[in-house]
């Protein structure tokens, strides 16, 4: 019995604890954030999903902040920040943040009297976010948790929103004005009055201080996806109302040509890119039993080289870097679709939380 007894002792204390360590381990590589990874906004349950891209399996949620719509990371691929929307008037003003590497909710970016954020991007260090009610867009410095800058464009819904890598030009999409506002840094004709521009914000005393311009280009009903081609020549507008695509020439600041397409309700619009196709969602179910969900155009020619039908109205685009896969957020069947952009068909889905919608990429720098 006292052999027996050391040995069950030897064992408890040998094996047993690297037997917990293994399995530790084991629990810790599961959990893992990937990088790159794939961000899935889950709206009705308040969550961002993170995905392996290479299993496509969920290895973490996180909860966000109430009524999730669209979501961006940060230039070294940390932290997520996530528009929390409510719709036009609504009296959300908040900002969820996630720490991706902890997993974990940061606390939220307070945006004061700005409300209902939707749109964002991160150019320059910087979030710039649209805020519906108040017909305008912001910018948030992550450096100093401050706003330090806020434009308004005097339209209707301010809804998505786009700046150049130069950030001197920002586009935003106005669903109910049914305009695209072209937003250019322009030095002003006329020296501006008093001593100069504010420290910090550009030349020193007496200096011209540059100023910006608004465009608002008519698009059509309902604009609300769009995007701006990799040459930066011009900007595709999915109109949800018309069923139609509306494009603008962004030197002469207006529209060219609009076009019908054949997905119901189009909600989201992406360049690959290489600029040779552009993919456009629809929110609507499929027009007719054979129809589709996903445009898959020719942006040259602007015919339709094929339609998906995924299986449910569709909202958010997500196109790798390499072009070789998009991701489609089917919000209405609780599901992303994974388009090979070679073969263009489906190829996987992800089952996700209720009504996916937003997407992301998060590369690790």
């Amino acid at each position: 019995m006292v052999a027996m007894y050391r040995g069950q002792s030897l064992f408890c204390r040998t094996v047993a604890p690297i037997v917990f360590l293994l399995l530790f381990a084991a629990k810790s590589v599961v959990a893992q954030t990937p990088s790159p990874a794939l961000l899935i906004l889950e709206k009705s349950d308040d969550s961002v999903a993170i995905v392996d891209p290479a299993s496509l399996k969920i290895v973490a949620r996180v909860p966000v902040g109430e009524d999730p719509h669209e979501i961006v990371t940060s230039l070294d691929g940390k932290v997520a920040y996530i528009s929390n929307y409510g719709g036009n008037d609504s009296n959300l003003n908040t900002i969820s943040v996630v720490d991706l590497a902890a997993q974990k909710p940061l606390p939220a970016i307070s945006l004061g009297a700005l409300h209902s954020a939707h749109g964002l991007d991160f150019a320059g260090g910087k979030l710039y976010f649209t805020a519906e009610t108040n017909k305008a867009f912001g910018r948030y410095d992550p450096a100093t948790q401050k706003i330090d800058w806020v434009l308004g464009t005097g339209q209707d819904r301010t809804h998505m929103i786009l700046v150049s890598q130069s950030l001197d030009r920002i586009f935003t999409s106005n669903v109910n004005s049914g305009t695209i506002s072209i937003i250019e840094q322009v030095m002003p004709s006329f020296p501006p009055p008093g001593n100069g521009p504010p420290p910090g914000a550009g030349p020193g005393p007496g200096a011209p201080r540059k100023t910006w311009r608004i465009t608002n280009v008519p698009s059509g009903q309902g604009v609300e996806g769009f995007d701006v081609s990799p040459d930066g020549k011009e900007i595709w507008g999915a109109n949800a109302q018309d069923g139609t695509v509306t494009i603008i020439d962004v030197a002469g600041k207006k529209a060219i040509q609009t076009f019908p397409i054949s997905v119901n309700h189009a909600n989201r619009l992406k360049f690959t890119p290489d600029g040779k196709r552009v993919l456009i969602s629809g929110l609507g179910p499929a027009a007719t039993p054979k129809g589709s969900n996903l445009a898959i155009l020719d942006a040259a020619t602007h015919k339709e080289i094929k339609g998906l039908n995924l299986g449910g109205g569709s909202a958010g685009i997500l196109i790798v870097a390499d072009g070789s896969r998009a991701f489609v957020a089917v919000s209405s069947k609780d599901k992303v679709a994974v388009v090979d952009l070679k073969s263009l068909e489906v190829t996987a889905e992800i089952p996700t939380g209720k009504q996916p919608d937003g997407l992301a990429w998060a590369q690790q720098n």
